[in-house]
């Protein structure tokens, strides 16, 4: 049924369970993972000033580490995962991404970091709902 997930990961909460989530549905299926990471240049721009480059490093690194993190989970229970980080809108990068590896479901939390609220849909989450065409499933 799901041979390609696609699992965006932020190191929230909400996301931390998405992470559990698609990781038992790729046991169950054989399915491969593709986390991506956004580094959320709508906050910062693309760098052109030293300052916002180093912000903009140290997200990335943060990515890049939550990732090896998950291929280390991933790697115990035999499921093959693909890792990127990328830069741009979280929702609009999710959303291509899906499509570049035609992912079967897209699993990610219902509120990233930015949000503490838990009774809706974060804004991201809400966009990638709404437009990916594809199924989605929230945490």
């Amino acid at each position: 049924m799901y041979e390609t997930i696609l699992l965006p990961v932020d190191g929230s909460d909400p996301s931390n369970r998405a992470v559990e989530h698609a990781l038992e549905i790729a046991e169950r299926f054989a399915a491969t993972v593709h986390a991506v990471h956004v580094v959320d240049t709508r906050r910062y721009g693309e760098p052109t000033l030293s300052s916002t480059e180093l912000v903009l490093d140290e997200l990335e690194d943060r990515g890049h580490d939550l990732l090896e993190e998950l291929a280390d989970r991933a790697d115990n229970s035999g499921i093959a995962v693909e890792k990127q980080v990328c830069h741009g809108d979280p929702a609009t990068e999710i959303i291509s991404h899906a499509d570049a590896v035609d992912a079967d479901i897209i699993v990610l939390g219902s509120r990233g970091t930015s949000h503490q609220r838990t009774t809706h849909l974060g804004s991201v989450a809400d966009r990638v709902v709404r437009r990916a065409g594809r199924p989605v499933l929230t945490t």
